[in-house]
């Protein structure tokens, strides 16, 4: 297991000052946000070539993949496409994909399928399809995330993200796990964990509170346990408020994870 860190939370006048306090705090890995990578691409790379730091996940989309209008899905589609070509391009995982925030945004089909859920399921099983074809081609995992009700209504738990990939059938087509999320939405967490293992290529870490890992009241002790078991290797991913002290509490936060790990 590595650990790594969303860029944002990090001092830094630029990219390559991030990555060098990235690396001084003792992360293994950097998560980008996919807004801004397209932008700061080169300097980007030029930071990596010269850290030990490696390139983890591309964090957000544009677009909606389940919005009514047809030009916010293609953006999406898109939009996901271009970033898992640089992230396969930098050496990452994959592109963490949220379907929709909110509500449902299309309508339903009465009488022909009355829930909007389905239709919102049978569309993204599709698209999914689609992208997942283009991530085998270039060799870098589209990553369903499930975050919690109150931000989407769709894909919450990890089962539900699980159903969808076995639906979908591309190598690429992965999961992730985050605390915040499954400390709200799983009713054990580590059997969660346990039953999703094989889908799962990426971790985001925030104790209950949104803040640091050890911060709140989130047991990551028996979750990390679970996850050695099943032999993950991939990055864990710090996602949450930005310290308010961060030269202090980056590596405070470093030291305190890999004691559990």
């Amino acid at each position: 297991m590595k650990l790594a860190i969303q860029e944002n939370l990090v001092p830094g006048g630029t990219v390559t000052e991030r990555i060098h306090n990235i690396e001084r705090y003792g992360f293994d890995g950097v998560e980008v946000w996919g807004k801004g990578i397209i932008q700061e691409l080169e300097e980007l790379k030029s930071a990596l070539s010269t850290s030990r730091v490696k390139f983890s996940t591309v964090c957000g989309i544009p677009g909606d993949l389940l919005g009514a209008d047809r030009r916010d899905r293609e953006l999406a589609i898109d939009g996901i496409k271009e970033r898992l070509k640089i992230c396969a391009e930098l050496g990452g995982v994959g592109v963490i994909t949220v379907p929709t925030f909110g509500g449902p945004k299309i309508p339903d089909l009465y009488p022909w399928l009355p829930k909007v859920t389905e239709i919102e399921k049978r569309l993204l099983i599709e698209e999914f399809k689609m992208l997942g074809d283009y991530a085998d081609d270039v060799g870098a995992y589209v990553i369903l995330e499930p975050i919690n009700r109150y931000e989407t209504h769709l894909i919450n738990r990890l089962k539900q993200a699980v159903e969808v990939c076995e639906a979908v059938g591309r190598e690429h087509v992965k999961i992730m796990a985050d605390f915040f999320h499954m400390n709200i939405e799983e009713a054990d967490v580590e059997s969660s964990l346990e039953e999703a293992a094989d889908y799962i290529v990426h971790i985001h870490l925030a104790d209950s509170n949104r803040e640091l890992p050890g911060y709140g009241h989130t047991d990551f002790k028996g979750p990390f346990e679970v996850l050695k078991r099943s032999g993950y290797k991939y990055f864990m991913a710090i996602e949450c408020r930005a310290p308010k002290d961060p030269e202090a509490e980056l590596p405070r936060c470093v030291e305190y994870l890999r004691s559990l790990m």
